[in-house]
């Protein structure tokens, strides 16, 4: 499948989120929403008009909106528990290891302005290490889709699936790239665009830019795979080793930390599995500064040329290339 890279329209993966959830509590009277006095980043107006008396908000208390989020579960509700993703995982990461993950709750975690798109307010509210955070708690699965048309499969399948999930969603409009009608599968990634020189792997906001650099590679006569990997746990370990055996040579990118993400996710596979040259590309173990989330992915090598520029490098590295 070889998707359109530049479509013009951009979407909030928001916008999907909240559409299915209102539809889901149409359907469902048991569907809730839990925030943390954040009913407009997490746009759920909508929601709170059609129901009222099923939208929680706990003010400015993480740690007790997740276990609010599991005492509802435990109540035979279905909650959907938001906010941004930095407070919501690292301000109640106990809680969310002991009262959804070890209790295996049925509660939808929905990390809202993911990895750097609060960009503007600085430092405290980048969100580059929730991949890390929660990727390592059992019985948690950790999705990060890359579109509106992911996002709302995505919530679907989340809402169907007995137990635990972290949504990580941005606010960051990104282009369509998967087709209407997309069945989300977990820990199956989607094969974006085909080629044998590299692969090139990512997920979020950053797949739509993982497929431009493919256009500059293929300008320049280098064929490359894109996958979006939007499941970081489960990983999708048989498209990872047919990625080495096929192209032999992979490049992550991720608005994360190197630490601890998509990247040392499927690292992880290619030591155990498949070993072959890598590279990730992300925040290189700092504090990421001030600044809007577009400069930020430029400013640490993610924009399209610096991400061909690197898989180039990479392939320079293959074995016999030397």
């Amino acid at each position: 499948m070889n998707a359109v890279t530049t479509p013009a329209k951009l979407h909030d993966c928001r916008d999907a989120f909240v559409a299915v959830l209102e539809r889901l509590g149409a359907d469902n009277p048991k569907v809730v929403a839990v925030c943390n006095d954040s009913v407009g980043s997490s746009k759920l107006g909508g929601f709170k008009s059609r129901f009222p008396e099923r939208l929680v908000n706990v003010g400015i208390a993480e740690q007790n909106m997740v276990g609010v989020g599991a005492g509802l579960a435990n109540g035979g509700l279905l909650p959907f528990v938001c906010g941004a993703s930095c407070f919501l995982t690292g301000r109640s990461l106990e809680q969310v290891k002991a009262d959804i993950a070890y209790s295996n709750a049925n509660v939808k975690l929905v990390g809202i302005s993911s990895g750097m798109a609060y960009g503007e307010l600085g430092p405290t509210h980048h969100s580059i290490e929730d991949f890390a955070w929660t990727r390592v708690l059992p019985n948690l699965p950790v999705i990060a889709p890359c579109d509106s048309i992911e996002t709302a499969a995505a919530v679907e399948w989340a809402a169907r699936h007995p137990g635990p999930v972290f949504l990580r969603l941005s606010r960051v409009g990104v282009p369509d790239l998967l087709p209407e009608g997309h069945v989300f599968e977990l820990g199956k990634a989607n094969l974006l665009r085909d080629g044998d020189a590299v692969t090139l792997i990512a997920n979020g906001t950053l797949t739509h830019r993982m497929m431009k650099a493919a256009d500059i590679l293929a300008a320049q006569g280098i064929e490359a795979r894109v996958l979006n990997m939007a499941t970081v746990r489960p990983i999708d370990v048989d498209a990872v080793v047919a990625a080495v055996r096929d192209t032999g040579a992979i490049l992550t990118a991720e608005e994360h930390s190197t630490f601890g993400g998509l990247g040392s996710a499927i690292a992880e596979v290619v030591v155990a599995e498949a070993p072959a040259p890598m590279k990730v590309l992300g925040v290189p173990g700092i504090f990421a500064p001030t600044g809007s989330a577009e400069f930020l992915l430029d400013e640490f090598g993610m924009s399209p040329a610096a991400v061909a520029d690197a898989a180039r490098t990479l392939i320079a590295r293959k074995p016999g290339r030397a």
